[in-house]
């Protein structure tokens, strides 16, 4: 395998030299020892075969706790929801899978047409006008939203709520720092947004909300009446699923409609690769970011697709681009294209619906356990709970050794959520998976404590 290598010896150490590293392992310093595999564990013997190797490495892999070896009530923005076969099948082909930005249209009709498909169905789902081709994930969604928002309104202070998720408020502030654009956060009250009175929202480019948001919670959509009749834009970060029930962002007056469509058939995949998708009105149309593909009639009166209102020098010259997302995510949009294409309206709706009711079902099993409280009943498919005579940090460790993820420590990322959890049900969750994990965490909470806690469950 060194033919393989492209880099010798002289040149890694003169590349490590010039950044300042001893060695190559000092490059992924930020990764927490303890999950790292050691030398001592990796251990392959040189000169063994491919097959030995393959078999050596499977075996470590096999450590992984995946879907199929344990329970998870993971969420926060990554979702294991049921993925259909077709999906694979399809984006595996070679015409999509290795195709490259669709510059020249008359040899790429095929992949314009599906990003035009993507677009017009993010358009249906959301009730916005225009769709972008999309872009990496949720978070720089926001992000190119807020600046897109400072483009037309000339403003360089935004509010964001504090129930945004968390890693989306760090690109966010990111991408504001090079921009110099100030952030203020809006406090939640109850897991909800609260808009401050007194507020002249002239001064500010945008207001930015999650819908439902980090807690689990549906926001107050009357929110967009006080912001209404000034200058600042309404930006809804919106899971995509959840649209299928709710009111979609244009009916309570978004401006600009964001959020991550990985939930729409894309796999969890230890985190990545996701997509993000960015949706507005016409009117704010010039200053939507990335790619826009566009549906006209060539000289032949033939239905024809291209790329449009933007020139690939827009890209290259950065300082006049809308954006410096120089590509999109065209493999993960055209996942998610089949995924709606497949469930429709009513397969969208059942899938969200399911996730909803067993949602609740398990929030009420967890309300009737001693020690244990749900803290607000206004949810989709994620809620909190709330540890009493254990810690957060010590309740997810132990169920984790009895292969259940029970959920995100928000005692890590909130000031004011100490020992609590935020859970996620989805269609995947079996109502007997449930039921097991209820009865894990029953036994758990009562080796602290075999006396009632006092708290009201909110059932």
């Amino acid at each position: 395998m060194f033919s393989y290598l492209p880099h010798t010896d002289e040149i890694r150490e003169s590349m490590l030299k010039d950044i300042g590293l001893e060695k190559i392992e000092d490059l992924f310093k930020q990764i927490n020892p303890d999950i790292r595999i050691k030398d001592s564990e990796f251990n392959l013997a040189e000169g063994i075969s491919e097959q030995e190797a393959c078999k050596k490495i499977s075996g470590m892999a096999a450590k992984n706790k995946n879907f199929e070896n344990a329970l998870s009530f993971l969420g926060g923005g990554v979702y294991n929801r049921y993925i259909p076969a077709c999906i694979s099948a399809i984006i595996q082909r070679s015409e999509f899978i290795t195709s490259y930005t669709p510059y020249q249209p008359e040899v790429s009709q095929g992949t314009l047409q599906a990003i035009f498909d993507y677009q017009t169905l993010i358009c249906n789902l959301t009730g916005m006008d225009v769709s972008n081709a999309s872009v990496y994930d949720g978070a720089s969604a926001c992000a190119e939203a807020v600046l897109m928002a400072s483009r037309l309104t000339r403003k360089t202070e935004i509010l964001v709520s504090e129930a945004v998720n968390p890693e989306y408020k760090q690109v966010l502030e990111t991408y504001c720092y090079g921009e110099d654009i100030k952030i203020s956060y809006l406090r939640t009250d109850q897991g909800k947004t609260g808009l401050k009175d007194g507020i002249n929202y002239d001064d500010y480019a945008c207001v930015l909300i999650q819908n439902p948001n980090y807690f689990g919670c549906i926001e107050n959509i009357d929110i967009y009446e006080k912001i209404r009749d000034s200058k600042a834009k309404l930006i809804v970060c919106v899971d995509p699923m959840s649209l299928a029930l709710l009111k979609n962002p244009a009916e309570y007056g978004a401006d600009i409609a964001v959020g991550d469509f990985q939930p729409l058939g894309i796999s969890a995949s230890f985190g990545g690769p996701h997509g993000g998708f960015i949706a507005c009105k016409e009117a704010y149309l010039r200053q939507l970011p990335g790619r826009i593909v566009g549906l006209t009639l060539d000289k032949d009166g033939r239905e024809a697709f291209t790329l449009t209102l933007q020139t690939r020098e827009q890209h290259i010259r950065r300082e006049k681009a809308t954006s410096n997302i120089c590509t999109n995510n065209a493999l993960m949009a055209l996942a998610a294209t089949v995924y709606m294409s497949v469930l429709g309206p009513a397969g969208l709706k059942e899938a969200t619906g399911i996730s909803v009711h067993r949602a609740h079902y398990m929030a009420r099993k967890l309300a009737e356990i001693p020690g244990i409280s749900v803290l607000y009943d206004d949810f989709l498919h994620e809620f909190i709970l709330k540890t009493k005579n254990i810690s957060s940090g010590e309740f997810i460790g132990k169920l984790a050794e009895k292969d259940i993820f029970i959920g995100i420590d928000l005692s890590k990322k909130f000031e004011n959520m100490k020992n609590c959890v935020l859970v996620s049900v989805t269609e995947m969750n079996s109502p007997e998976e449930i039921d097991r994990a209820v009865k894990m965490i029953k036994s758990e909470v009562k080796k602290h404590s075999c006396q009632p806690d006092g708290i009201k469950a909110i059932y």
